[in-house]
């Protein structure tokens, strides 16, 4: 019986010498597809993430919402080599490392820039409503 198991697990030699180098790439073949998956599954979207995040700790700039790993949200009041003073409430600022910044978000518009975006989205509401009456009455 441990003959019969240790044949089994070396496999039957047929003596011919070109199938000792088939069964080499057939068991290779599994193994190059796994590597691909893991390549195209979990590191190269890692990679590119680690690079967007870089990008993103790069182009931080003055007056930029922060949130932090831990939560915290803030705007950047001055950017240094490896931190950044964030500025969480009127009188209270704080340093962190750029590396514990987890999101960062544009700059919170002039009010005059909103109130004017207010307008013009109160002007496409009643185009759509002049619109809407218009076909009404076109297909009537």
């Amino acid at each position: 019986m441990n003959s019969f198991m240790l044949s089994l697990l070396m496999g039957m030699p047929d003596g011919s010498g070109g199938a000792a180098s088939g069964s080499f790439i057939s068991t290779l073949i599994p193994f190059a597809l796994i590597i691909l998956i893991f390549y195209f599954l979990i590191i190269r979207p890692q990679n590119k993430k680690q690079k967007e995040t870089q990008r993103m700790l790069d182009a931080l700039k003055k007056g930029d919402k922060i949130v932090t790993i831990g939560g915290i949200h803030g705007v950047v009041q001055s950017v240094k080599d490896g931190s950044v003073i964030v500025k969480v409430d009127e009188s209270t600022k704080m340093e962190f490392s750029r590396s514990a910044i987890s999101s960062v978000n544009a700059p919170s518009a002039p009010k005059a820039e909103k109130e004017d975006k207010k307008a013009d989205k109160s002007e496409k509401i009643e185009d759509k409503d002049g619109d809407s009456t218009e076909d009404s009455d076109d297909s009537k």
